[in-house]
């Protein structure tokens, strides 16, 4: 039996690891971003008083609107903020290929 699933547990890990190479990318940046823009800023006692401040600053949904800059440039974004890069993307997706703009505003 454990051999069994030590089996299904390996070829779950070739699947992850060749498949979702962007979604762990994604998620190592959020980590990075976690750390040098909150965590390090603040003071913690213990590390329970440190695990319930982070927990609840990823559950607020005012992270985004409130603390994210959402005017700060990113190079993943070809140097634009991720407003106006959504805005690039989705007329970009819209437009018939002869109409995509190329020029950043």
């Amino acid at each position: 039996m454990i051999r069994s699933l030590e089996r299904q547990d390996a070829g779950f890990d070739r699947e992850f690891r060749a498949g979702a190479v962007r979604i762990v990318a994604a998620a190592e940046a959020f980590n990075s971003t976690l750390k040098v823009e909150f965590v390090h800023r603040q003071h913690f006692s213990t590390r329970a008083e440190a695990r319930i401040t982070v927990a609840t600053w990823i559950t607020v949904a005012t992270w985004i609107a409130d603390f994210y800059n959402t005017a700060r440039r990113h190079s993943a974004n070809d140097g634009l903020a991720p407003i106006p890069f959504e805005h690039q993307t989705a007329y970009a997706r819209a437009a018939p290929p002869a109409q995509v703009r190329t020029e950043v505003a």
